[in-house]
Order: structure tokens, then C-alpha cells, then sequence
């Protein structure tokens, strides 16, 4: 069982070290590229005031926090929830960095984030490995994706964990497809090769070349290769 979180956080401002806070935590989980409903969603009070700039993109007032959990009292149900999971992250020293954090003040021996979970895989770096040279923010890869059906009026934790699946699942499910297609091809055309080879054997002709509608398959299945996976296949870069 391949179990996944995606995980992400909305804070008070953008730097732990200057004092800011995590308001909130969402959780979606993964089994096996699918999506099982099962979701860890919590506001927290971070007892302090909100930046201006970090409150126009998440929404989310001081007042509106005021009578939440503060963070000892959610941290051992959110840190089972993704106990012994492999961590799904868009920029994952961001939201690590404020995590640890909260975690050392409420107790400075941990247990911490990456010593709880087999695996924290950062999603932005996916991203740009894929589209080097990109913008590669979730928002960016919505619309690269063309990933539909939610209201980003504001950004939010829950919210952007879910649109985090559809994203990371079209990032790496889209070439994964199409190299299984191509393995069904090559099957289908090593078969076809298999019996075209008995026939030629016994007619005892060699062939020496392929023919003009051969050719202009093979060509537009690695142009479709190319499309698919934003990767130039090594047998074009002799075109």
C-alpha cells in the first residue's frame, strides 16, 4: 500500500524565525493514486497578530481565529494523521520549516515531521524538473494543467492540498500512461515484426527499409511522446 498525504499550511506571515505562526493545517490522502476521502483539516489560534499581505491571500482574520485550537492542543492528532506516510509538499521547506517550528515550542525535543514519516517529497521541485524554466507555482500548474472545479477566491490549506492532488497526479501520472502505451505498442509491433520476419524468411527477402507510412507512424508517436511529457525522446535528436 503506497499511502500518500498532501499536506499544506497557511501561516501569520512567511518566516517561523520572526516569531509567525501556523493558523492552519489540511490533509488529503492517497492510496495508491487514489483518493480515499479521507481528509485532517484544523484552523489554529496563533496568538499573535496576522501580516496585512499574508491575510489577503488566505483570508483568514484574527477574529476569526480567536476561539480555535491553539497548536498543543491539535499536534499528536495531526502528527498520527500523517504518521509513517509519505509526505506531499509544494515547496516542502516552507511548510516543514513553520511545522518543526510549532513542534519545538510545544515540546523543543519533537517528535519531528521527518522523523515520523517515510518520505517527504517536494512537489515544486517535481515541477521544475519537468518544466525547467517555468513558472511552476500551483497556480501556474493549474493552468498548465488545466485543472478545473474550485473557487480560489483564497488560498487555503484544505483547498490547496486537494488541488495539490489533481495537480501531482497529472504531473506524474501523464507520462506514467504514456510509457505504458508505449509498452503496448512496442508489444503489439515486436509481435507484428515476429510474424512479418517468418514470412520474409520464408520468401527468403531481407528488408533494408521501412516504408514511407512506417516512417510517418513512428514519427508522429515520438511528436505525441514529446507533447506528453515535455521531453525530447533521445531517437529525435538525430532529426
Amino acid at each position: 500500500m503506497n499511502r500518500q498525504i498532501l499536506l499544506d499550511t497557511e501561516t501569520t506571515g512567511l518566516d517561523p524565525k520572526s516569531g509567525h505562526r501556523v493558523i492552519e493545517i489540511g490533509c488529503v490522502e492517497i492510496i495508491n493514486r487514489k483518493f480515499t476521502g479521507s481528509e485532517f483539516h484544523t484552523y489554529i489560534n496563533p496568538q499573535r497578530d496576522i501580516d496585512e499581505e499574508a491575510e489577503k491571500i488566505h483570508g483568514l482574520s484574527l477574529e476569526f481565529l480567536s476561539d480555535k485550537p491553539i497548536f498543543s492542543q491539535i499536534v499528536d492528532k495531526f502528527l498520527d494523521y500523517i504518521k509513517g506516510s509519505e509526505l506531499l509538499i509544494h515547496n516542502a521547506p516552507f511548510d516543514i520549516g513553520f511545522l518543526n517550528n510549532e513542534i519545538s515550542l510545544d515540546n523543543k525535543k519533537g517528535p519531528f515531521v521527518e522523523t515520523l514519516v517515510e518520505k517527504i517529497t517536494d512537489t515544486l521541485q517535481i515541477a521544475r524538473e519537468k518544466h525547467p524554466g517555468q513558472r511552476n507555482s500551483l497556480d501556474a500548474l493549474v493552468q498548465r494543467y488545466e485543472i478545473g472545479g474550485y473557487d480560489r477566491g483564497y488560498h487555503g490549506a484544505l483547498l490547496d492540498s486537494k488541488i495539490l492532488g489533481d495537480v501531482y497526479l497529472a504531473m506524474t501520472g501523464g507520462q506514467s500512461d504514456l510509457f505504458q502505451a508505449s509498452s503496448r505498442n512496442q508489444s503489439k509491433t515486436s509481435e507484428s515484426k515476429k510474424i512479418e520476419a517468418s514470412k520474409l524468411k520464408a520468401e527468403k527477402v531481407i528488408l533494408t527499409s521501412v516504408s514511407p507510412e512506417e516512417e510517418k507512424e513512428n514519427q508522429d508517436y515520438l511528436d505525441t511522446m514529446k507533447e506528453e511529457t515535455g521531453v525530447k525522446p533521445i531517437w529525435l535528436n538525430s532529426k
